[in-house]
């Protein structure tokens, strides 16, 4: 099978793991280019890696010979290169979040679907032995029926990286601590056990940080199910530790702490799937492997070919987006009176 010619739109932080990881996948992905406006950016990364490098965006979009198209620019900037590059007749993976606003989010996945082209989304926690492990014991019904569950995103971010400009803005990043880093952990609890409701929420800025968005976030939820769960989230708690999320059933509790997962039955029972490792918790935010980045992006290359559906959809990353939003309006009302808020459902969870 013909390797997927793809080119990197984008060169921020945010472009090591992926171009660590196509050095890995070269027997499976030719990187045509890797371009950015910035002429100092792409010479520092041209000096790292062995992509070529270019400023003009332009020329890769059109170009007939690129098939898919890996865009790591500022969120504000998706919706409207995304459509771009799915008009020129792109495959599409973006990272994290779809773009700034709900509307815009829903409209990039509408355009996929018009345009025919595999839309992925960089939330590759998702491949993590831990979670993909977690995932079949509940699609086998081994922990039960789920009476409870929880998450939490304990993160530090000092305020220098809140002073870099559009940081943690809504005009750049579309918030704060909920679209930015705990995406991931929400993504993978959404998926998990799903989200019906938002009953209640607390969305502020702790004295910590100076900033638009917010660093701080807990809510009550519902499952989907119906059970009753919470989810919180912060970039304020120092030094950082590991997300994770707690599932209670039935017949079993499991625990998911970063990447590794333990889970205890009743019958005492146990397993224990994966290992502790660095996921970017304090100010070291790129502090961490990219074998997840690595496997998402071989799905996502075999998906375009095959003209099959990724593991993380544009529709998974819509419905996590619509949680977010949801506990930001419901955050907006304050204090205990706050109406439940319900979450549009698309899709199974």
């Amino acid at each position: 099978m013909s390797r997927l010619r793809i080119a990197i739109i984008g060169l921020g932080a945010a472009v090591e793991p992926h171009a660590k990881a196509l050095v890995d996948l070269r027997e499976q992905i030719d990187v045509a280019a890797a371009v950015t406006r910035n002429r100092e950016r792409a010479a520092a990364f041209g000096a790292r890696f062995p992509f070529k490098v270019s400023t003009d965006v332009d020329g890769v979009i059109t170009d007939p010979a690129i098939d898919a198209i890996l865009l790591l620019t500022t969120p504000d900037s998706h919706l409207q290169l995304a459509g771009r590059c799915f008009a020129a007749g792109k495959h599409v993976l973006v990272e994290k979040p779809l773009a700034i606003t709900l509307a815009g989010a829903t409209a990039l996945v509408e355009n996929a679907d018009r345009a025919g082209r595999t839309l992925g989304v960089v939330l590759q926690n998702r491949f993590r032995p831990a979670v993909l492990r977690l995932h079949e014991l509940l699609r086998a019904g081994e922990l039960g029926a789920v009476v409870h569950a929880s998450m939490q995103v304990p993160w530090w971010r000092p305020q220098s990286y809140y002073d870099e400009p559009g940081r943690g803005t809504l005009w750049r990043d579309g918030g704060g601590v909920l679209i930015t880093q705990a995406i991931h952990t929400l993504d993978i609890f959404r998926s998990l056990v799903g989200v019906s409701i938002v009953e209640a929420a607390c969305v502020t800025t702790t004295p910590l940080h100076r900033m638009e968005g917010e660093d701080l976030v807990t809510a009550l939820v519902r499952l989907g199910n119906g059970a009753p769960g919470s989810i919180m989230a912060t970039t304020a708690a120092y030094p950082g530790a590991p997300e994770s999320i707690s599932i209670l059933g039935t017949l079993a509790r499991a625990e998911l702490t970063g990447a590794s997962l333990n889970v205890t039955w009743l019958d005492g029972r146990r397993e224990a799937t994966g290992t502790e490792s660095r996921s970017g918790t304090g100010a070291a935010v790129m502090d961490f492997p990219h074998d997840t980045h690595r496997a998402l992006i071989a799905d996502f290359a075999s998906a375009a070919r095959e003209g099959r559906h990724p593991l993380v959809t544009g529709e998974d990353c819509l419905a996590t987006q619509r949680i977010i939003d949801a506990v930001i309006r419901a955050g907006s009302h304050g204090g205990s009176s706050v109406p439940s808020v319900a979450v549009a459902p698309r899709g199974p969870p």
